[in-house]
């Protein structure tokens, strides 16, 4: 697409999923865990269908924040894992400084549990060494509210941009007017907005009586 008109450039970007971790997520409380892993899938999905790439990495996996959600890397099976060696700001570790930088892009988008530590430090760093950082908040969970609102207060002033799953969909997407536009809508309803796929069935219906006729037939009943 020639123009992002300010918008995020799926070509130039990077995502990067920070410690969706099964014990961690016992820590969350600003964000139903339901949710939050459906958030997580429907970025993973968006990635593997735009073909960015992924980068994900775990904090002390073998301990107590446990291992990462098998959804990341089912359906973003392109995804790069990156051990550390105990580092809590995933950008102290040169290993994903290195992968990040192999991409050759420059647009990060960043989820990660914790919120306030998991997404926020590698997005406050990232921001320092020149990329254009995205923060999905919903996309990460938190211990509280205000622990999650005190960071969006932090990373935007570190010159981030908070967003939320459903925006960063819609941004990468561009528009209905392609090829996957229906496979864009599933991700919406199946993990997004449930709600969406009312929006979907009444279109079906409506199509369908456009193609068949009414369903009612009310003329018979005249």
């Amino acid at each position: 697409m020639s123009s992002t008109h300010g918008m995020i450039d799926p070509d130039d970007a990077v995502i990067l999923l920070i410690d969706h971790q099964s014990g961690l997520f016992n820590t969350v409380r600003d964000v139903p865990v339901n949710d939050l892993r459906h958030y997580v899938t429907a970025i993973s999905k968006v990635a593997s269908l735009l073909n960015i790439p992924v980068i994900t990495t775990a904090s002390v996996p073998d301990g107590p924040n446990g291992p990462l959600i098998p959804e990341v890397h089912k359906y973003a099976p392109h995804a790069v894992y990156v051990p550390r060696t105990g580092q809590i700001n995933t950008w102290d570790n040169p290993l994903f400084v290195d992968e990040v930088k192999k991409t050759g892009r420059k647009t990060l988008i960043i989820a990660g549990t914790l919120t306030s530590v998991c997404m926020a430090f590698p997005a406050v760093s990232a921001v320092q060494e020149g990329y254009n950082v995205y923060c999905v908040v919903d996309a990460s969970g938190n211990w509280s509210k205000m622990a999650t609102d005190i960071t969006i207060a932090r990373v935007a002033q570190a010159g981030a941009i908070p967003t939320d799953t459903f925006a960063i969909v819609a941004e990468l997407m561009r528009t209905w007017n392609r090829a996957e536009g229906s496979q864009f809508a599933e991700i919406l309803s199946e993990h997004v907005c449930p709600e969406y796929k009312c929006l979907m069935e009444s279109f079906g219906k409506a199509q369908a009586v456009v193609h068949d006729g009414p369903e009612t037939n009310l003329e018979n009943y005249r």
